[in-house]
């Protein structure tokens, strides 16, 4: 029955009929009777409320509606009107449909039959499964729980392997951390962070893993720390350690530069392997800095613990950090090495200040090589800009303030070997090299008054005496190193030089001057070695050497001996300006100097000239006491000849002998002093005086006359000279070029031989004649034969009667044509002069 109004519940045009016929009828007639027995009760709001039932919509506005207008027992009337309409209408229905369900219980009747046969058949079934399955449910069971306990144990031996891998990374950690190998011990860390904060389950165990999780972050800081503890200790280190490797450096670069010197001195001027020029090869440099790091190793210096703390930052995260600590540190350590004490004067501290910066650049090219990109090029590039800087500052000021040569060449010296160094590892040192290049001049000019003192001194000392050498190595010293022998035989000892100990003390300073110039101005940038030292040095031999010379000979304070030998001195001085410009230009690299010293250009040859002078002033001076002691002895107007006979030798003037005798003395002394050059000017000057004499005792105001007799007696006094004169061609026999003009020594005497030659003419007339004058009398000056011939006299005091005792001598007779012929040349030359 149930069913049956499930059924008719669910299809719509079954129940569609029954309740517009019996539903809607019934309750339209209790509406009527309701309506009569309550008026309040609205039946619009009945009709829609059913309708609103039947089509199951929702009632709560009805609900409301009816509490609002204070009517909720009308709408609980019509909620049982309907309710009474509809079981009404189901009353019907199972009315009109008994039999069917009377049809639907004998189904279910007959159907409970089959079911309880079934149920005896699944009873049945049932004890027979369960007999059967038993036993295989007690096995599953068994299985079940063996899995369950298999899974257990694979879980538990799995946390236990990962347990045991970590505590065995925890060991390790340990055990590294205990030998300070901090970077195996942050590996470990790093393996056991990724086990377990990347993957949480792989610690099964919640207190291990925290306890890892907190000890990773601090075992990383305490690397950090102890690292960053190492590395400060290394930096501390490194300054020392920076000193010694710039020191060893320098050391090897002035070594291989010795070594350099030596071996281009045996090739005659090969060119150094060390100039810094600005053209050098750059696979030489390239070379050298390949061989660079080879200094680094000698002096010990170990960058590990620098590469470990980058390698452990790196590993940490940190290496930018680290990168910019390094660099910030090591600026500073620069700045500090620029400091320059001004308790310690530079000249002791410059070493160690170059040496620490070279040092600190050498290892910052090593990090640059192999420090895997902890500093860039540009970083190192920008410490050597500063250090630059600051070192051609500090070369500046301490330059400015020097005062000494020689404390000058030892800091440019040092500057030069520390760039020499700096510059094989690749830094440009050009504005170092402009700073020396700059101080040039000063350093030559303090050089020069060095020399300058020790000329004054080494003249001051010199008693300009002949050197006399003991021993060959003493010539060898003062001689053959100086190239100012005459000849390449050595000569027996005790020798005796023709110098004084002037030359070997001059020759060694120029040679100390050229030798210091030549270090000065090598290895110093880009110039032309010789000729820079060729002007600074003939500033020395003009400047120096030639002025203090002129100096000693203009005080006046020499005799003619003294004299002597500095005439001497500057005849080997001349050749020692060979030597000089030699050695300058073997010194600087060439093979021939361009330039050598020659009579032409002898540098000293202002000292030259006036030693000479004094020393003919100085000889002539001793002629003229000989000759103003004994004029008056002269017998000008004699009766007879008064020279006489000694052995043969006709006898001159008492003045002649003297000045004759002097000069004997004075030639044996000069020609084992004087070059043969030197000599043969110097008597050339005293004969010219001697003949200038001769002529002066004619014209000398205390000689009023005289006569023929006098004048036969000047005539043998000049060939005395003469013969001496002619003594000395001999001497210069190996130097013909050097006569002066060209003549023998002899023509020094040409002017008095001329006037006595006329004075004793048998036709002094010929004078006027110009070809017989030009070949004869061509040294003669008019005025001067006037003023001699009008002194001219007989013994009777008449004009030219003397002139009748000509040829006497020889037998002859006056010849009064004679006299007559010199009264008309006196004449005629008086009217023409």
């Amino acid at each position: 029955m149930t069913s049956v109004a499930m059924r008719r519940r669910s299809d719509p045009s079954a129940a569609a009929a029954p309740l517009s016929n019996g539903v809607s009828t019934t309750v339209s007639h209790s509406t009527v009777v309701g309506a009569t027995s309550d008026l309040s009760l609205d039946r619009q709001d009945f009709v829609t409320l059913s309708t609103a039932i039947s089509n199951g919509d929702d009632v709560g506005p009805f609900v409301r509606r009816a509490f609002a207008s204070g009517r909720p027992d009308s709408l609980l009337h019509h909620l049982r009107l309907f309710s009474r309409a509809k079981e009404s209408e189901i009353e019907e229905l199972c009315k009109a449909h008994y039999s069917d369900f009377i049809r639907a219980v004998d189904d279910l009747r007959s159907l409970l039959c089959d079911v309880d046969d079934l149920k005896t058949s699944l009873s049945d079934t049932n004890s027979l499964l369960q007999s059967t399955g038993v036993p295989l449910l007690n096995s599953l069971d068994s299985f079940l729980y063996a899995k369950s306990l298999s899974n257990n144990l694979s879980l538990a031996l799995n946390s236990a392997r990962r347990c045991v891998k970590l505590l065995t990374i925890c060991a390790r950690a340990n055990y590294h951390l205990g030998n300070n190998n901090l970077y195996l011990v942050l590996r470990a860390v790093d393996e056991i962070d990724q086990e377990v904060v990347k993957d949480a389950a792989a610690v099964p165990l919640p207190a291990l893993r925290r306890m890892l999780v907190c000890y990773i972050p601090a075992i990383r800081g305490y690397a950090e720390k102890k690292i960053s503890k190492e590395f400060s200790d290394w930096m501390v280190q490194v300054r020392a350690a920076s000193r010694h490797l710039g020191q060893v450096a320098i050391s090897r670069a002035s070594a291989q530069r010795q070594r350099d010197e030596e071996l281009n001195s045996t090739r005659s001027g090969a060119e150094s392997l060390y100039s810094l020029d600005a053209d050098s090869d750059p696979d030489d440099i390239a070379a050298a800095a390949a061989s660079a790091p080879d200094a680094a190793s000698a002096a010990g210096f170990d960058l590990t613990p620098l590469y470990r703390a980058h390698h452990i930052h790196t590993t940490l995260g940190l290496e930018d950090r680290f990168k910019k600590y390094y660099f910030e540190n090591r600026k500073l350590q620069l700045t500090s090495d620029f400091q320059v004490s001004s308790m310690t004067p530079f000249l002791e501290s410059h070493q160690t200040f170059l040496a620490q910066i070279a040092g600190f650049f050498i290892i910052e090219d090593r990090i640059l090589r192999t420090g895997g990109g902890l500093v860039s090029r540009a970083d190192v590039d920008s410490l050597w800009d500063a250090a630059v800087a600051k070192m051609v500052a500090v070369l500046e000021d301490q330059f400015s303030r020097m005062q000494t040569a020689n404390h000058l060449l030892l800091i440019k010296d040092y500057v030069g070997l520390f760039g020499t160094t700096l510059r094989r590892y690749g830094y440009a040192v050009g504005p170092l090299m402009d700073v020396l290049a700059k101080h040039r001049d000063k350093y030559h000019d303090l050089l020069l008054a060095d020399c300058k003192r020790q000329v004054t001194e080494a003249l001051a000392a010199d008693k300009f005496e002949q050197m006399m050498m003991k021993k060959e190595y003493e010539y060898s010293m003062n001689v053959l190193a100086f190239q100012i022998q005459t000849s390449d035989i050595i000569p027996a000892f005790p020798y005796v030089a023709p110098f004084s100990s002037t030359v070997p003390d001059l020759c060694r300073i120029v040679r100390s001057f050229i030798e210091d110039s030549v270090s000065f101005l090598s290895h110093g940038g880009q110039i032309e070695i010789f000729p820079t030292v060729k002007k600074y040095l003939e500033r020395l031999l003009v400047e120096v050497i030639d002025a203090s010379i002129v100096r000693l000979v203009d005080t006046g304070g020499l005799n003619w001996s003294q004299a002597m030998h500095v005439a001497a001195n500057m005849a080997v001085m001349e050749r020692a300006c060979d030597f000089f410009y030699l050695h300058a230009a073997l010194l600087s690299g060439v093979r021939r100097p361009g330039h050598t010293s020659s009579h032409r250009d002898f540098p000293l040859k202002r000292s030259r000239d006036a030693s000479e002078v004094l020393l003919l002033k100085l000889l002539c001076n001793k002629i003229d006491d000989f000759v103003d002691n004994n004029a008056d002895s002269i017998n000008w107007m004699a009766d007879d000849v008064v020279n006489g006979t000694g052995n043969g030798v006709e006898l001159g003037n008492e003045y002649a002998n003297e000045v004759y005798i002097y000069l004997d003395t004075l030639v044996e002394t000069a020609k084992h002093i004087l070059p043969a050059p030197v000599l043969r000017r110097v008597f050339y000057g005293v004969l010219s005086h001697v003949s200038d004499q001769v002529i002066g005792l004619f014209l000398s105001d205390s000689v009023k006359r005289f006569n023929i007799n006098a004048v036969i007696g000047i005539d043998v006094d000049l060939r005395h000279f003469e013969e001496f004169a002619d003594g000395l061609a001999p001497l210069f026999a190996d130097n013909p070029d050097e006569l002066s003009g060209g003549e023998e020594p002899r023509s020094a005497l040409i002017e008095a031989r001329q006037m006595v030659n006329l004075l004793m003419s048998n036709n002094p007339e010929n004078f006027l004649n110009a070809v017989i004058r030009e070949r004869s009398y061509n040294k003669l000056d008019y005025k001067k034969v006037v003023s001699i011939s009008e002194k001219f006299r007989d013994s009777s005091d008449r004009l030219f009667g003397t002139f009748s005792t000509i040829g006497t001598r020889r037998g002859e007779k006056a010849n009064p044509s004679k006299r007559k012929g010199l009264e008309s040349l006196i004449k005629r030359l008086k009217d023409v002069s």
